[in-house]
């Protein structure tokens, strides 16, 4: 990529995640100054940050689990794993946490490998035939609680397939214990005028490592917060994003965010978190911000992360911020990067001058951009559904 100037910026994490709670009367309503809020278009989340009732049933779920896998749903507060530590760490967590009082659980028992992907599908705005699905309630904006239990050595793939109009705050619990291995593919093909703010809390377990993947493509607003931290040594969680920002003549640029925490506070554990993203059309905007704490106690903490952002038209923005805190000297390696660019002239030249076409030379280039990551997804039809999906963006 060819550079291009864009906000580029570090800062210390440790206070911005210092706090979290389940109350969401213990959270000030932002006003957009908040270190946590300063990116985010306000008067895009139709209320959600603020008093919106979170009571709708405008939203189906429904789900086709492998055979080694059970999913249903359970009330909230017995729902969750005993390892889990979920505390929501923003105002629209805390108030999706108190509004949905059930929960979906997946739960991969020990020792179990599954055979094939587990897929839970999230669609607004549609009724699902012949599908299990969520409890009925009153039309409006709508709050979800997924909890994703991989009990000891157990290893699977849990799809998070969200498309349509909806209106939702949600928050997604991943435990992965002792020794599991789990995948989590969220895939964020919202319809253009849909809004999301969602928060994926996830723990691991001595030895356990976790791949997830996020991808967002739709939305007029789509906000997501991973989190990761350790519950014992030996942890290792894999971070990726794939995200194209476009522009509707209905709805406008699309606003996507993503605003990652890895939070190392136990020894000898490794995290590795890369985000691309592309942006074309006017006003559409990406944010990402990269949090990664490596606390005193932290020894031996292997850490590296990279944002890069690949601007397609002169008025599309990305911001991408970098926040790497280091409190102890004893780590194996830690580093970050951050790139926004356009299109390399060379690469396009060196395309056109053996008769590609200039509109498939970008293409190509920009195919090339997000292959590695795509690669990273381990279910083939989900490659091939994504790579399809950044084929149309581009056309």
């Amino acid at each position: 990529m060819a550079p291009v100037s864009g906000a580029v910026e570090t800062a210390p994490v440790a206070s911005v995640h210092s706090f979290g709670s389940a109350n969401p009367a213990d959270f000030p309503v932002p006003g957009g100054r908040e270190e946590e809020w300063r990116f985010t278009p306000l008067r895009r989340l139709r209320g959600l940050h603020n008093e919106a009732p979170l009571a709708g049933d405008r939203l189906t779920l429904a789900w086709d689990a492998a055979p080694e896998v059970t999913v249903s749903y359970a009330q909230r507060d017995v729902a969750s794993p005993a390892a889990s530590a979920f505390l929501p760490a923003d105002r629209v967590s805390a108030r999706a946490y108190a509004a949905a009082d059930q929960a979906l659980v997946v739960t991969v028992p020990k020792e179990a490998v599954a055979s094939r992907p587990t897929v839970i599908t999230v669609t607004g705005d549609s009724a699902s035939r012949g599908a299990q699905t969520s409890p009925p309630g009153t039309p409006g904006a709508v709050a979800g609680h997924i909890v994703i239990d991989v009990q000891p050595y157990g290893r699977a793939t849990v799809v998070l397939d969200q498309r349509g109009s909806a209106t939702y705050a949600d928050n997604v619990e991943i435990v992965v214990g002792d020794g599991g291995d789990l995948e989590v593919v969220s895939i964020a093909d919202w319809a253009d005028d849909a809004v999301q703010v969602s928060a994926h809390q996830a723990t691991l377990g001595r030895d356990a490592h976790l791949r997830h993947v996020a991808v967002t493509l739709g939305g007029w607003l789509v906000r997501l917060s991973p989190s990761v931290r350790y519950a014992g040594p030996g942890g290792d969680a894999e971070l990726y994003g794939i995200c194209f920002a476009t522009a509707s003549p209905s709805t406008g640029g699309q606003h996507l965010e993503h605003r990652l925490f890895v939070d190392h506070d136990v020894p000898n554990c490794r995290s590795l978190v890369r985000y691309k993203s592309a942006l074309s059309g006017d006003d559409a905007h990406v944010v990402w911000i990269g949090d990664v704490l490596i606390r005193p106690e932290a020894t031996g903490t292997e850490t590296y992360e990279y944002n890069r952002n690949l601007v397609l038209s002169d008025k599309a923005r990305a911001d991408s911020v970098p926040n790497l805190e280091i409190l102890t000297g004893e780590v194996a390696g830690a580093g970050h990067a951050s790139a926004n660019g356009r299109l390399e002239e060379e690469h396009l030249f060196y395309l056109m001058a053996r008769g590609i076409p200039e509109a498939e030379a970008r293409r190509l280039v920009i195919r090339g951009f997000f292959g590695e990551l795509i690669d990273k997804i381990s279910v083939p039809e989900l490659r091939e559904r994504v790579a399809a999906a950044i084929e149309r963006e581009l056309a």
